[in-house]
């Protein structure tokens, strides 16, 4: 969402401005300001191992809880990884983009596992934020069907998405605003009453827990949720820009700390309702708040769910552009550019949700499987980030200092989560370890394929397609013919196309036209070029798209015809008399060759292993034709030998050879 539209005026969200700011509080920070309703809940239901002082271990708890939203959120990414941005984007995939070009081929692999365990994260997180905030309503009825209201609202807000979010966008703000100060009021009042808490701002009282406690490890895996939001932070960086979600950091910050130190206070007064089950977010609010506070807690949620999921969306859209994903049908429901829809995502994250809800039943059990991934994604962030600032040119020692903090702090963090492995942080693994196997045999498969793709110079076929079109014992296919190829030198195209054209079944046309989708680094760039390889014959049309343009090459290809047409380049009337009589245009037919073969003797185990990945992957994705974005209509889908070698040395002898006369 790069810019939205008010009273008939564009407000760029990537400028600073009072409407950027309220908006980066809608759509970036619905993660991180929903992780009140667990966090404190978390670390109380640690302190049973503990055998510190209840106080002193609080005080240990709310000091490690600041200085990681510190250290983790603010330094490592409000301050450094926003200046990590692809021409605006921002994520873990934007940040690969930017060093890809390093000789360090084994970068693609740290992106994949980030990208993928983040998607594992976008599953937990609505599932966990909503079921969190309904469970407050057990307050009132301790037999509230929790479970079945939780996947009630997730279905409502995954059906949503289908419709686009521009029309309820414009409310999530105020919304997340109310919901910080209600945070922040509510965690102030009982500051007030226990000003003892503020010590938790020396570090020293961090450092202490973290050494003196036997369970140190269990309480830095629930101190580790405070921040789980960060890397989604960085990822919305397109839709806000760093100069809003700086400034509106600053705010969410300071309430999401008055309101863990109100938590912290109550604590110290009311510790023993704490093992009844009341969760300490409730607990800090008056009697009469908690039912509003139910209702803004799911409102928050739901933003937060919703920001998950469009992030989701462009995390797979930035991961179709580089090969780590197939290609998907994208829809831009709302209008506005940037905001993306992808169904087949959309319904697959929902299905997952709604087993990760069934299975866990309670949110106390989902914090276990929550941390994990997460962690993960941050590490591989680090390591991308070094390699960034590196070829950055920053001050060497800067880049030490941060590898050393940072690699050794998210270490500790993993250590922390990896023991609630069995508890259900499996259930994250095996679904983000799924998603990591998907990607890589995407991407080695794609390698994989183009290695044994061969490619062919056009100039070598000009002449015979020149005497093809003027070879009337060939029957006419069509007027205008269309091929879809991802060769990268304009002076190539894949044989296959020529088999299609030459040898399969001879395809006398008027026109040959050669499509390429070029994939821009800039998510919004919207070109074409036009490349006459045969005059009057043969076209080879260039869309230069960003990651976050439909790829819809029927509309844009009727548009470059027009332009054709309007330039004299070629015919705007069909080329049968009867029809250009009456100004009909001409016809069209596009030629995807979509199944191909390679013969197996060819390939080593683990390429097989690799395809076979590769091809079951391909299912998920979408038919080339819907991918990109070709009505099925008008199109023919071919089959070609991905490679005509010879797969044996040795010859078959012919026996006998016996003419009989008739």
């Amino acid at each position: 969402m790069a810019e939205v539209t008010e009273g008939g005026h564009h407000i760029d969200l990537k400028k600073l401005s009072f409407v950027g700011v309220l908006v980066s509080l809608g759509i970036v920070f619905g993660d991180i300001g929903t992780s009140p309703l667990y966090v404190m809940k978390a670390i109380v239901n640690a302190s049973k191992d503990s055998t510190m002082p209840f106080d002193t271990y609080i005080e240990g708890a709310i000091s490690c809880i600041i200085w990681t939203l510190t250290l983790q959120t603010t330094v490592k990414y409000v301050i450094i990884a926003l200046k990590a941005d692809n021409k605006g984007e921002g994520g873990i995939l934007a940040l690969y983009s930017l060093v890809k070009k390093l000789k360090k081929k084994w970068l693609y692999v740290v992106a994949i596992i980030g990208a993928s365990t983040l998607v594992a994260d976008s599953v937990i997180t609505p599932s966990l934020t909503v079921m969190s905030a309904i469970e407050g309503l057990k307050i009132y009825n301790p037999e509230t069907p929790v479970v079945m209201i939780t996947i009630l609202i997730l279905f409502i807000v995954f059906v949503v998405q289908q419709f686009g979010t521009a029309s309820i966008g414009k409310f999530f703000g105020p919304i997340m605003v109310t919901w910080f100060l209600a945070l922040g009021v509510f965690g102030s009042v009982h500051i007030v009453e226990h000003f003892e808490i503020l010590k938790a701002f020396n570090p020293m009282y961090a450092y202490n827990l973290i050494t003196h406690s036997p369970s140190a490890i269990v309480i830095m895996g629930a101190v580790f949720l405070c921040t789980t939001g960060a890397e989604a932070l960085y990822s919305d960086l397109g839709h806000c820009g760093a100069k809003n979600i700086r400034v509106s950091w600053i705010f969410v910050k300071l309430m999401l700390i008055l309101n863990y130190l109100g938590q912290g206070a109550w604590l110290l007064t009311n510790y023993k309702q704490v093992f009844t089950g009341v969760n300490p977010f409730f607990g800090i609010m008056p009697e009469w708040a908690v039912l509003p506070g139910v209702i803004l807690a799911t409102l928050a949620a739901i933003i937060a769910s919703q920001a998950v999921i469009t992030g989701s969306f462009t995390m797979f859209s930035e991961a179709m552009s580089i090969s780590f994903w197939p290609n998907q049908h994208i829809e831009y429901p709302s209008g506005i550019k940037g905001q993306m829809y992808i169904p087949r995502i959309n319904w697959g994250l929902m299905a997952l949700c709604f087993g990760v809800v069934i299975f866990f039943k309670e949110s106390g059990k989902m914090e276990a499987a929550y941390g994990l991934t997460i962690t993960i994604t941050m590490l591989m962030t680090t390591i991308l980030l070094i390699y960034w600032l590196s070829r950055s040119r920053v001050n060497r020692i800067f880049i030490i200092g941060f590898a050393l903090i940072y690699i050794f702090l998210e270490s500790g963090f993993f250590y922390a989560n990896v023991i609630k492995f069995m508890d259900g942080g499996w259930l994250t693994m095996v679904l983000g370890g799924f998603i990591a196997v998907c990607m890589y045999a995407w991407y080695n498969g794609r390698l994989l394929k183009s290695n044994f793709t061969s490619y062919v110079k056009i100039d070598k076929y000009v002449n015979i397609i020149k005497d093809m079109k003027l070879d009337e014992t060939i029957p006419k296919y069509c007027t205008n013919l269309a091929y879809l190829s991802r060769a990268k030198r304009n002076d190539e195209i894949e044989s296959k196309i020529i088999y299609s054209i030459i040898k399969k079944q001879p395809k006398r046309a008027d026109h040959y036209f050669i499509l390429s989708i070029v994939n821009q680094e800039d998510p919004y760039t919207f070109k074409y070029s036009v490349d006459e390889i045969l005059p009057g014959t043969i076209y080879k049309i260039n869309f230069l798209l960003g990651f976050k343009v439909d790829r819809r090459i029927n509309d844009y290809f009727n548009m470059v015809l027009k332009d054709m047409m309007a330039e004299g380049t070629i015919p705007a009337r069909s080329s049968h008399p009867s029809l250009r009589a009456h100004n009909i245009p001409p016809d069209l037919k596009y030629v995807i060759i979509d199944n191909t073969y390679i013969n197996d003797i060819l390939l080593t185990v683990k390429q097989k292993i690799t395809l076979n990945i590769y091809n079951f992957v391909k299912y998920i994705g979408s038919d080339d034709f819907k991918s990109w974005g070709v009505t099925s209509h008008n199109v023919i889908v071919e089959s070609a030998p991905l490679t005509e070698e010879t797969i044996s040395s040795s010859r078959i002898q012919q026996k006998d050879f016996v003419r009989h006369n008739s």
